[in-house]
């Protein structure tokens, strides 16, 4: 089985563009993956059909060591950009994979480990500003199922919160815990926005409403800076999803930087990575939490990670709280029940794209906002039934 034709999709889902990625092969077999970036999307695809897309024609699919590991090799710059671009073939050679075994990708990674994949809720605070909206929109997230959320309490804030910042984010995160109530996992969200004392002053304020986990404290490449940060407070921290290579991975998890390790599937080299990065955390006694912030056919390979690994602890959930076509832009896939993820036992990745679905919602320049815009609270997501 050879890959004879590589195509990109290019679509809109409200303040993110998803670039989807199909393979084809010599046998009528096709895979497809997800290399959506924010803000790079165009470039990403661009770079796929200048580079990657001749050094994967004419493959084998079933060689995802050889090939994926020779566009890591080869590209040597490292970074969001091209291990976004390599990570999508990835996932679409898995995808062939498992539909040339008749099997889905889990069975192909070593079978079931875990009946149930939970889910935590993220996205559903779009829009709020105050602790009483914080606090209402956790409940309807709560009344859709999910027993944990996640949310950035810290509005625009940079390096070194003032008074006010600070004793705003200790009132929204007080507010939803009281909302809530104590069994519910609260993530808080730092986005990599503080400084090293900053950071840890506020982890410590934060503590006595018991977070789940603090992540990404600090900024994400200074991982020697997040293991200083970690030594001096009591609640678990989360990092990994802005680390691409092996090389980050193993310096984080040697450094029992974090607790929870969250690599991004759709980043860090895909599928075969993430259970490579999973297998060094669990020697360190630590778990996995995939992050997933971009579509539907990344998600559907961080579920098959999730479902396979022993150590996996919960997995994001955006999709309730995107836009309504969502779920549209691909066929047979509505994987939320009641805030857990239900995993078919479809071939591959266990779904498809919708051609026509994708052209309705063409690509939107620059629909994601920065992090430290004031769009950033206003307009993070775009709430609606998915």
């Amino acid at each position: 089985m050879k890959i004879t034709q590589f195509e990109t999709f290019l679509t809109n889902a409200g303040l993110r563009n998803y670039l989807f990625i199909r393979l084809r092969t010599n046998t009528g077999l096709t895979g497809i993956g997800e290399a959506s970036l924010e803000w790079q999307e165009k470039t990403v695809q661009t770079l796929l059909h200048e580079w990657v897309e001749n050094r994967v024609l004419g493959r084998d699919p079933f060689d995802v060591e050889a090939v994926i590991g020779g566009l890591i090799r080869d590209q040597y710059q490292g970074g969001s950009t091209i291990m976004t671009a390599i990570s999508g073939v990835e996932i679409a050679m898995w995808d062939l994979i498992g539909k040339a075994c008749g099997q889905p990708i889990y069975k192909l990674l070593g079978g079931r480990c875990h009946q149930v994949v939970p889910a935590y809720a993220n996205g559903w605070y779009g829009g709020s500003t105050t602790p009483a909206e914080f606090a209402e929109k956790a409940c309807a997230a709560m009344a859709r199922g999910y027993q944990a959320l996640k949310f950035d309490p810290f509005d625009v804030a940079w390096k070194d919160l003032t008074a006010e910042e600070a004793e705003a984010a200790i009132a929204r995160v007080a507010a939803v815990r009281q909302a809530v109530g104590p069994k519910v996992g609260l993530m808080i969200e730092f986005h990599g926005r503080l400084s090293a004392g900053s950071a840890i002053r506020m982890i410590r304020e934060l503590e006595c409403f018991d977070p789940l986990w603090c992540e990404e404290p600090v900024t994400p490449e200074a991982v020697e800076l997040l293991a200083d940060v970690k030594r001096q407070v009591h609640a678990p921290i989360a990092a990994g999803e802005r680390l691409y290579t092996l090389t980050d991975f193993h310096r984080l998890i040697s450094l029992r930087a974090a607790d929870v390790i969250q690599m991004d599937v759709a980043h860090c080299g895909g599928i075969l990575a993430s259970k490579k990065i999973a297998a060094l955390a669990a020697a360190q006694d630590l778990r996995i939490a995939p992050h997933c912030s971009v579509g539907p056919v990344a998600l559907a390979a961080c579920l098959h990670v999730d479902v396979s690994t022993p150590n996996f602890m919960i997995q994001e959930a955006f999709g309730e709280f995107d836009v309504p076509w969502r779920n549209g832009l691909v066929k047979g896939w509505n994987p939320v029940r009641d805030g857990q993820f239900v995993l078919s036992e479809e071939p591959g990745l266990g779904l498809d794209i919708d051609e026509e679905a994708i052209r309705q919602h063409p690509y939107v320049p620059n629909a994601f906002p920065s992090l430290w815009d004031r769009a950033w609270t206003t307009n993070f997501t775009q709430a609606g039934g998915s």
